[in-house]
């Protein structure tokens, strides 16, 4: 067994492939409508699916925005330099809503950006996860 890919809902499938792409470097892998179905796919990544985890990213023809609730929490992306990350992603026109830094109560070094419809993405350091 191996885990596929997590589903995100977008309100505007555009703005989400391109902070998913030209933020934070993703590929879109794959897209498919469904117009009987009134809803888009596209599956974004940093690899095939056959090898990595990805985004699938749901677009319902006609609903902009969705109630993010409190049981979702984040995806996590390994990077090498959370600092310098952080820079690129707002430099793009990210938004960085926790700056990179050890988190509370560890030595991990973390930070947090948001997508066009609020989700969160943390950034995690290499070599500092875990501890």
């Amino acid at each position: 067994m191996r885990m596929l890919h997590t589903m995100l809902r977008v309100g505007n499938l555009e703005k989400s492939i391109q902070f998913y792409t030209e933020i934070l470097g993703m590929k879109v892998l794959r897209q498919h409508d469904f117009p009987d179905g009134k809803f888009t796919l596209a599956f974004v990544g940093y690899g095939d699916e056959k090898d990595h985890t990805v985004l699938e990213l749901t677009y319902n023809y006609g609903v902009e925005s969705y109630d993010m609730g409190k049981a979702y929490g984040h995806v996590a992306i390994e990077v090498d330099d959370a600092y310098a990350t952080c820079e690129q992603v707002k430099k793009a026109g990210g938004k960085v809503v926790r700056e990179a830094g050890p988190m509370m109560h560890g030595t991990t070094v973390i930070a947090f950006v948001e997508d066009p419809d609020g989700y969160k993405v943390e950034f995690i350091q290499k070599g500092t996860y875990g501890v």
